[in-house]
């Protein structure tokens, strides 16, 4: 029950804190695609619009990479599952 508590703590902060850092993000980027589109809108409206977006893309492929990586990493009831592990065991030595 302990690690179960804990394992929703940990879900609890790293959600907050994701939508946090998504919201705090989107603001920051909104504010300054708006400050460079408006400095060079008179080069190329169109070039100025796919470079940002080819760049935003490439962040987002990179971010998705990073969190695939954490996930993978990420043993949920370690204690738990070894505990069990060493029940098995042991249960399998009774039986025999």
């Amino acid at each position: 029950m302990l690690e179960l508590e804990q394992e929703r703590q940990h879900f609890l902060e790293v959600l907050l804190l994701a939508l946090g850092l998504a919201t705090l993000a989107l603001l920051a980027g909104i504010g300054i695609t708006a400050a460079i589109v408006l400095l060079l809108w008179h080069t190329s409206p169109a070039a100025v619009l796919f470079v940002l977006a080819g760049g935003y893309g490439l962040a987002a492929v990179l971010l998705y990479r990073r969190l695939a990586l954490v996930q993978s990493n990420w043993k949920a009831f370690p204690a738990t599952l070894d505990q069990l592990q060493k029940d098995g065991e042991c249960l399998k030595e009774i039986l025999t």
